[in-house]
């Protein structure tokens, strides 16, 4: 299972007041008008904030497990980010280059960078830890981990991991689904909470997610989830 895990971190070598009034002017640009004063709305950088619903379960084991599930998510969330990024960087590096040869160099540097620097964190991971790493893995690539060994390797090689990995329950071909799966509708709740306190810094998926839809969702269809009542 080391193995595959480091895997996780190396695949990208190959891969390349009040409401306010709206105006607009004859350049259609949006003002808003504040206190009397016309401002272009694009002056003012406001971030988007989302407002999230308190859940609340209907069992103190439903709650634990989610609590377990948040810790391990924040933990391995950043190497998926960190995944996305070198899969990023490398091709525009690729891009540049002129050359098969030179392409091949450079991926092997990087390969043994990130080796060094991440293997001895990676080997220290738990099953469920490496699930849930390949489960934001393909939230952040877009790609689950079997196909981007495959294209980094062949496809014998990828189907031998996934066998190999299946003895420790660990599926490579595991997708992130939150729409279909609660344990990856809650990972989604956590990683938004985490956001917007600032422990987790985000990155934009590669799928297109709507966490309201999704929350909607499952508070109607799941009767251990409901929505934490606001006292007054």
């Amino acid at each position: 299972m080391k193995s595959i895990l480091l895997l996780l971190l190396m695949f990208p070598m190959v891969l390349l007041g009040q409401i306010p009034e709206i105006k607009q002017d004859s350049t259609h640009i949006e003002y808003m008008i504040i206190e009397g004063d016309s401002i272009p709305r694009e002056a003012i950088g406001l971030e988007e904030v989302i407002l999230l619903n308190k859940l609340e379960f209907n069992s103190k084991e439903d709650r634990i497990r989610y609590y377990i599930l948040r810790r391990k998510t924040i933990k391995v969330y950043p190497y998926a980010k960190l995944a996305s990024e070198r899969l990023t960087t490398l091709n525009e590096r690729l891009i540049s280059l002129d050359s098969r040869r030179k392409k091949k160099s450079y991926a092997k540097k990087i390969q043994k960078y990130i080796e060094n620097e991440f293997s001895a964190e990676l080997k220290k991971l738990t099953r469920t830890e490496g699930q849930i790493l390949i489960k934001l893995i393909h939230r952040q690539t877009g790609k689950t981990t079997f196909e981007l060994i495959k294209e980094l390797r062949n496809g014998w090689r990828a189907f031998w991991f996934n066998t190999t990995a299946s003895l420790f329950d660990i599926s490579l071909k595991r997708e992130f689904d939150p729409e279909l799966i609660k344990e990856d509708f809650l990972i989604e709740d956590i990683l938004q909470r985490n956001f917007q306190n600032g422990i987790l810094k985000e990155q934009k998926p590669a799928m297109d997610i709507d966490f309201f839809e999704l929350t909607n969702k499952w508070l109607k269809e799941d009767k251990n989830l409901k929505p934490r009542e606001i006292k007054s």
